[in-house]
């Protein structure tokens, strides 16, 4: 029997596919091991580039990741590598969530005029 396209799609809320992301990043976490510090830490690094000219834009998405994660505002300036582990994990699972946020912005934005 085929499956039909209409019936492969299943709407999915933003908990459950927040909660998939944090399910596949522990799973990957206990196979491979933490590999995923130096991506992280190049995101931010990026984020915090003065040479971009999104700079301001790109600090203050980068503090409602880290207030997403409840880490204090006196931390926001520390490397990933200086952060605790429970921080580390709250700055995944904020990422996470994010990434499931931005999954459901319309497709096509326009600006009003």
């Amino acid at each position: 029997m085929a499956i039909e396209a209409d019936s492969a799609l299943v709407a999915i809320t933003t908990g459950a596919r927040t909660a998939g992301l944090n399910h596949v990043a522990e799973l990957r976490s206990r196979l491979w091991g933490d590999n995923s510090e130096k991506d992280i830490s190049r995101f931010m690094n990026d984020m915090r580039d003065v040479r971009d000219s999104n700079y301001h834009e790109n600090k203050r998405a980068l503090s409602a990741i880290f207030y997403l994660a409840n880490i204090k505002t006196e931390r926001h300036e520390l490397d990933f590598s200086e952060l605790i582990t429970d921080e580390r994990n709250a700055l995944i699972r904020a990422m996470n969530h994010f990434r499931a946020v931005v999954s459901l912005f319309p497709k096509r934005l326009t600006l009003p005029n």
